[in-house]
């Protein structure tokens, strides 16, 4: 039984695990940890604790599947509690009192994640979930389990499709993980087809592997159903068949809605339809679950962003290292030659031949031209992704030289957002063009891209080079010339926006025109001075949680004064994520405080006049801020402070708030 995924000392029967989702998790975790399974729980807990976060895995009849990877798990393992008082897990029709804890290797194989999903695909059906509230004691929940995920003789691949009067529907299922969700809405949505009497097939995109539909199926199918928070492989082959998408819990949720949609769409000639090419056909119609036009631009933002940021962390870091070994003067001109010199040293000198500097010249030079070259790609990263994110891979190219462009016009930043849009708007557009056969298949590798880049570049030069420079000039102007009581105001704002969503949007927000100042070729005080806000007040809410915890730590509960702990280090390492689990039990007075001290603290980075010339690392980069270093750590103290006396004395003199 060793060798079984769940053992009886990995049940807790009719127990009192806890009062929330987060004591529950570690509650089981622990059993885990336990049974030698994982050599670190913490490691697991974390892992649950950030898929919950991000999406919170109560589903539907009183279950819950909280799960995750972690590199601490030796073995695929189940723990389950069947709960004496249901928990709060974020399902709509109420608490949970059955919760599983999957726990997967890092690197787990086929096999493992086959027999995590067998569990998950097990929940759907309510006889299994039943049989599971019944069961006397931890041995039958284990002969029921291992039943369940006991490995099946393998599936042959699905037959052709035979002729039918029904519809044939399709559907893909992905969640982020694979584990879990991928599987239990296929299941979900294959049983609301066999109760509506319609032919279904469905691809699941996940960890256990899947069987891919045949041609003939594609080619009969009625309409499709994309069920994924995460992006379609092959969405391609699906060109022009009706379709219905929304998150993969919603198929869960609501299976029945979602195949009425679907049958409904096929004989629907008006019916939303899967673009020609790779690219996602935007609507701004907004079906429940699904996402309109608002939502499919900020997704295209962030997706921007997200790609943009490795650069510009490591083409910062690397920079703000040359600094550290060359001094600041390797980031100044060189004479008539128009580049830096850095670039200077870097091409100029080998190992050799070394600068008059020697060594310490060199390296700084190589590092701080290594640095301004992945620096150089930010705004074409940002722009490429903001198109690919609207259009797929044919709105790669418009998209990238769209943001060339946008550096060489300099209109910066702003440029490559608006290019980025334009371009994934043209290849979308261009995607849709009704063309003949022949040109079909030259559509999204030759069409799309040619007249896409074409189209975007004539855009960009002809129509908004001189507009875009303009705003940029005037942004980065009205920045340098900002003093007093106008520069400490913009400091509150940056200090709100950072701890308003600790990583979200809005948080990115800031931080990706913090680092879009510094990364500009004439970059200067007022655009230091802006990331040092940004990055100071993205440090407060977890190191003001840790002095909360360990000032207080009556007023939390012990799983928060083990987050605390380690809220110090991450803060120092302006990792504001730190503060999300504070922030997601108790966000009524979590994230005010936390906003509280954002702003005293951008205020006041911002009247001391501490600059950064790095886009990422905390105290660990301090030797890149031109010497203000001091005054960075004086308004980070005073903000840190500020917010843990605010949380202490929410929590100490108001009534525990609902969590979201």
């Amino acid at each position: 039984m060793s060798d079984s995924i769940i053992t009886p000392s990995l049940v807790l029967l009719d127990a009192d695990a806890g009062a929330d989702a987060e004591a529950v998790i570690r509650t089981l975790a622990g059993l885990v940890g336990d049974a030698g399974r994982s050599a670190d729980p913490e490691d697991l807990i974390a892992g649950a604790l950030a898929r919950e976060a991000s999406s919170p895995t109560g589903l539907p009849g009183g279950i819950a599947i909280p799960h995750a990877r972690a590199e601490s798990v030796t073995s695929a393992t189940l723990a389950m509690a069947r709960l004496s008082t249901a928990v709060d897990f974020g399902a709509k029709d109420g608490p949970a009192d059955i919760v599983f804890l999957i726990a997967a290797p890092a690197g787990a194989g086929s096999e493992h994640m086959k027999v995590l999903s067998a569990l998950a695909r097990a929940l759907v059906r309510p006889e299994f979930v039943t049989s599971l509230r019944d069961a006397a004691d931890d041995a039958a929940i284990v002969d029921l389990v291992t039943e369940a995920v006991s490995p099946k003789p393998a599936e042959a691949a699905p037959a052709e499709p035979a002729p039918t009067d029904k519809s044939l529907i399709l559907a893909i299922t992905a969640c982020p993980t694979g584990i879990a969700h991928t599987y239990m809405a296929a299941d979900a949505l294959k049983l609301a087809a066999e109760r509506a009497d319609v032919e279904f097939a469905v691809e699941t995109q996940g960890s256990s592997g899947t069987t891919p539909f045949t041609a003939a199926q594609l080619d009969a199918a009625d309409a499709v159903i994309f069920a994924t928070d995460v992006g379609v492989k092959g969405r391609e082959r699906f060109a022009g068949k009706p379709v219905v998408e929304s998150g993969v819990k919603r198929a869960i949720n609501e299976p029945d809605a979602m195949i009425g949609e679907a049958v409904a769409a096929a004989t629907d000639p008006h019916a939303r339809r899967v673009a020609a090419g790779d690219g996602p056909a935007p609507t701004d119609q907004t079906a429940a679950g699904g996402m309109g036009i608002g939502g499919r631009l900020k997704q295209a933002l962030l997706t921007g962003v997200s790609y943009m940021i490795p650069f510009v962390a490591a083409g910062g870091l690397l920079i703000a290292l040359g600094f550290l070994i060359a001094g600041y003067e390797i980031g100044n001109s060189h004479g008539d030659s128009g580049l830096s010199n850095g670039a200077y040293v870097a091409l100029n000198n080998s190992l050799w031949n070394l600068p008059p500097g020697g060594l310490a010249e060199y390296i700084g030079g190589v590092s701080f031209a290594v640095g301004g070259a992945a620096m150089g790609l930010m705004v074409a990263v940002l722009a490429g992704y903001i198109s690919y994110a609207i259009a797929d891979r044919p709105g790669l190219a418009p998209g990238f030289t769209a943001g060339v462009i946008a550096v060489t016009v300099g209109s910066g930043f702003i440029g490559g957002v608006v290019g980025g849009l334009i371009a994934g708007v043209v290849a979308l557009w261009l995607s849709k063009l009704p063309l003949p056969q022949w040109a079909r298949g030259l559509q999204p590798v030759v069409i799309i891209p040619l007249l896409g880049t074409l189209i975007t570049g004539a855009v960009m030069y002809m129509l908004l080079a001189g507009p875009l420079s303009w705003v940029n000039r005037s942004l980065e102007d009205a920045l340098n010339s900002m003093s007093g009581s106008s520069k400490i105001v913009l400091g509150i704002v940056i200090g709100l926006m950072m701890c308003f969503d600790l990583g979200g949007p809005v948080n990115k927000a800031a931080y990706a025109v913090g680092v879009a100042g510094i990364g500009a070729v004439d970059a200067g005080a007022g655009q230091w001075e802006f990331m040092a806000a940004v990055m100071a007040a993205g440090m407060v809410p977890p190191l003001a949680l840790a002095l909360a915890t360990t000032l207080r730590p009556a007023l939390f509960t012990e799983p928060e004064r083990e987050n605390g702990k380690a809220a110090w280090l991450l803060g120092a390492s302006f990792i504001s994520e730190g503060a999300i689990p504070f922030a997601a039990a108790d966000p009524l007075r979590v994230i005010p405080s936390m906003m509280l001290g954002g702003a005293v603290t951008g205020g006041l980075s911002m009247a001391l006049g501490a600059q950064l010339r790095a886009p990422h690392g905390g105290v660990f980069v301090l030797f890149a801020m031109n010497g203000t270093w001091w005054k960075f750590l004086i308004a980070i103290l005073v903000g840190m402070v500020v917010s843990a006396f605010a949380v202490i004395a929410a929590k100490q003199f108001s009534p525990k708030a609902v969590a979201a």
